[in-house]
């Protein structure tokens, strides 16, 4: 007989969940921070207004940064947390593309928490992040099995996908973070590029001449992944073409499809007035 046990999640700031789940499950984010004129600015919904972040972004010199968690803080939210679970789950962002994985790693480690504590790299950023912790967290309220909220979390890594399309590849190519557009003369040409997160890898998808034909290509990626259990339109600084995007693809989104403005700790490297989606297909 399986016990029922109370499950807790802990992620971090890069997965895109709406505030509102995040209190109605009870998750602990753990911020990351985006440095720019000599001050470190938490990614919490709080020190960084997004809408007026994206309208300074292109004008900021030196460009933003961005810099994991300390370990102090991924300790703080993890404890809060292990006060009122049996056991929790840590669901991070690449360790690949970012210290984060590590630094709640240590988190936990610190507080001793290992035998109550199942760490997992989601191999995505934003809401292909969100996706895993959320159907996780419904799981582990439903039915209080380990076991099976690691089942659905898999699942759902499985049958998640993020695009995105940019509208420059400047922002990117600047973060260092992805080798091929650090050798990449699109910035020169006024290239968009299309790219995807999987696996904790950045691959670029296509590279096209109009945001529109950027759009396009989008749109033929979601509906490639059709039937839907969950769309999100995502997008930074650019609420009215997001909101057009969303009518576009109709036709295949659920009813609680949502629009959500980008993190900032993730804007700062795909840059102002970028758009993209967040798929979870439907179980066969």
């Amino acid at each position: 007989m399986t016990t029922s046990k109370k499950i807790r999640f802990v992620t971090d700031s890069t997965c895109d969940i709406p505030e509102e789940l995040v209190a109605r499950y009870r998750i602990g984010v753990v911020p990351s921070f985006v440095n720019y004129g000599g001050q470190s600015y938490a990614d919490d919904g709080r020190e960084l207004n997004r809408e007026t972040f994206y309208q300074q972004l292109p004008s900021i010199r030196p460009h933003p940064t961005t810099s994991a968690p300390s370990p102090a803080l991924a300790e703080q939210v993890i404890a809060q947390v292990a006060e009122d679970a049996d056991h929790i789950v840590v669901l991070t962002a690449p360790a690949a593309l970012s210290a984060i994985h590590n630094t709640l790693r240590l988190g936990v480690e610190s507080l001793g928490l290992q035998d109550r504590t199942t760490l997992l790299d989601s191999g995505m950023v934003s809401m292909g992040l969100g996706y895993q912790v959320l159907v996780g967290a419904e799981a582990a309220e439903e039915t209080g099995d380990l076991q099976r909220v690691l089942e659905v979390v898999k699942s759902a890594r499985e049958r998640v996908r993020v695009y995105a399309g940019l509208a420059t590849m400047e922002y990117l190519r600047r973060s260092g973070r992805v080798n091929w557009a650090k050798a990449s003369v699109g910035a020169l040409l006024q290239i968009k590029p299309v790219i995807g997160v999987l696996n904790g890898e950045v691959p670029q998808v296509a590279l096209v001449r109009t945001f529109t034909r950027a759009l396009d290509k989008l749109a033929e990626l979601a509906r490639a992944e059709a039937p839907l259990e969950r769309l999100t339109i995502l997008y930074t600084h650019n609420l009215e073409s997001a909101q057009a995007f969303r009518e576009r693809l109709a036709d295949i989104a659920p009813p609680d499809t949502r629009i959500l403005g980008v993190t900032p700790v993730i804007g700062v490297h795909i840059g102002p007035d970028s758009l993209g989606v967040a798929t979870l297909r439907r179980a066969a």
